[in-house]
């Protein structure tokens, strides 16, 4: 059991930190960070050059609560990316860098990354 949870941590590690070395070469664009937790998601841009996060929304906002979308879903994670993708055109923000951090490219986040990409953001 141990060398199986071992392996798992291991693993992310590592594919956090081939994240972190294809985003050292993209210093020029905006961040698009995602995370998630068992029972949220969230979704930032943020500036490296000056240390600031512009905006995020996440599935524990005002505008969420008391809707379907108060939780992890695909249906939430749809509508989280297509509402970052709304907020970064009314900042004229076009290109950004992905940063999925720990996790892999599978269910959620690739559905909030589609849904980003189809409502206008490049990355």
């Amino acid at each position: 059991m141990e060398k199986r949870l071992d392996k798992r941590n291991r693993q992310r590690i590592s594919r956090s930190k081939r994240v972190r070395r294809h985003l050292k070469m993209c210093t020029n664009r905006l961040r698009l960070s995602v995370s998630k937790t068992n029972k949220h998601l969230f979704a930032q841009i943020i500036d490296d050059e000056t240390g600031k996060t512009l905006f995020g929304i996440g599935t524990r906002g005002k505008q969420f609560q008391g809707t379907e979308f108060a939780k992890r879903s695909k249906h939430a994670a749809e509508k989280i990316g297509q509402l970052i993708a709304e907020e970064a055109k009314t900042q004229n923000i076009d290109e950004v860098v992905f940063d999925r951090g720990r996790y892999k490219y599978h269910g959620v986040i690739a559905i909030m990354a589609d849904a980003a990409r189809n409502h206008g953001l490049k990355f």
